[in-house]
């Protein structure tokens, strides 16, 4: 049995709609579409206009999303409704950290749990693959992403990399 069979989120009842979360191989037609739609959010903001396609495909050009896949990480999408509606994804960086990576859900379906469900899976792949601790790190600007990993337990961290779109670094213990 291969991790995406052993990792999965039951439906979550969230009114008349549920969330269903699992491993899903990062290049499956719904999960392209929603990195796409990860980028296309983030870069629009960084940039304070819209994104265009040629920037949204030069961004996902080699940006490492092949390394979520076991024994290095994870990628998971999440369905709202059935709908392909948030995704998210699990590096390891050493034997015992891991990175939390391209944390996305549309803005149709924010506000329902999905953003606390998906963390809460990547960080059981995150345990599955052996890590004892979560990382991330973000920009100072997307303040939503910032409140949500505070809310789950995510401290301010030390940065461990670098980079032109990292300004903060968070961490927290998997135990």
């Amino acid at each position: 049995m291969n991790s995406l069979d052993k990792a999965c989120v039951p439906a979550v009842e969230s009114g008349m709609t549920s969330w269903n979360l699992v491993p899903e191989a990062f290049d499956s037609p719904d999960a392209y579409r929603l990195r796409r739609d990860f980028y296309d959010e983030v870069a629009s903001r960084y940039l304070k206009r819209p994104a265009t396609s040629e920037e949204i495909d030069h961004g996902l050009t080699g940006d490492g999303v092949e390394l979520l896949t076991p024994p290095t990480g994870q990628f998971v999408v999440g369905r709202y409704g059935g709908e392909a509606a948030a995704c998210g994804g699990v590096l390891m960086l050493d034997a015992e950290r891991a990175e939390l990576t391209r944390i996305y859900v549309r803005p149709a379906s924010r506000g329902t749990g999905g953003a606390g469900l998906l963390l809460g899976l990547l960080e059981d792949e995150a345990r599955r693959l052996g890590a004892r601790r979560m990382v991330l790190n973000t920009r100072l600007d997307l303040t939503e992403a910032r409140s949500l990993y505070v809310r789950h337990g995510y401290t301010e961290i030390p940065a461990y990399c670098t980079g032109p779109y990292r300004e903060i670094w968070y961490g927290k213990e998997l135990a």
